[in-house]
């Protein structure tokens, strides 16, 4: 039998292009479920933060935040959010930058350490992204994180001590450490089968290729292996 294929997921919560790279992802990999031999995956999630220093609380919009943290114009920050708005509504996401809640989103890295302990890391990784883009939730305050926890089927006693005790930071500085040993300095990437780095939002297609490439790779070795 062979092992599930690995893919190892280093993105941000406020990271417009990690939403639709997770989309495109998911939805290739659901085009291999017909598949005679269809690949089994395991994905993981890993914290990088785009900007650290961001406030908890933002005062100003996405088209504010652009200009000052990106030196640009409030008309070329339009054209940027016009630009991935319409790319987001070809993955199925309707964004919302309208009523987009800036905020520092470590908590959120730290959260999704506790999720993965427990089992639910897929389901708040959705949920933490949905709530930014689509809905205009805040991801930055306990309060807000611990209810957007319980929605993911989290406990929210546990949650809420995860946060306080800021017992995932250091896995949260562990994920951001082995980054920068990879050489990533931009997100969404895709380590893929420990071995294959895909960088950026990819079609849907290339991920569907590549989950078929590297899982005819796993039986062929196994085929190998066994003759």
């Amino acid at each position: 039998m062979t092992d599930a294929i690995k893919i190892d997921v280093w993105s941000d919560i406020a990271c417009p292009w990690c939403y639709i790279g997770k989309r495109n992802l998911e939805n290739g990999l659901a085009a291999t479920a017909a598949d005679d031999d269809a690949p089994v995956v395991e994905i993981e999630y890993h914290s990088f933060e785009l900007s650290p220093d961001t406030p908890e609380d933002f005062h100003g919009g996405e088209v504010d935040y652009l200009s000052q943290h990106k030196g640009i114009s409030p008309e070329q920050a339009r054209e940027m959010l016009d630009r991935v708005t319409g790319v987001a509504a070809e993955a199925g996401l309707a964004y919302r930058f309208d009523i987009l809640q800036h905020t520092n989103t470590v908590k959120a890295h730290e959260l999704l350490h506790f999720a993965k302990e427990n089992g639910r890391q897929l389901e708040l990784a959705e949920i933490l992204m949905s709530a930014y883009f689509l809905e205009g939730k805040h991801v930055g305050r306990d309060d807000d994180l611990i209810a957007l926890a319980v929605e993911a089927g989290l406990d929210e006693d546990a949650a809420r001590e995860a946060l306080t005790s800021q017992r995932f930071r250091a896995a949260v500085r562990a994920d951001q450490e082995q980054a920068r040993q990879f050489g990533i300095s931009g997100v969404p990437f895709f380590v893929i089968d420990g071995k294959y780095g895909v960088s950026g939002a990819q079609p849907v297609e290339a991920f569907t290729q590549i989950a078929r490439q590297v899982w005819g790779e796993r039986r062929e070795s196994v085929e190998t292996a066994d003759a």
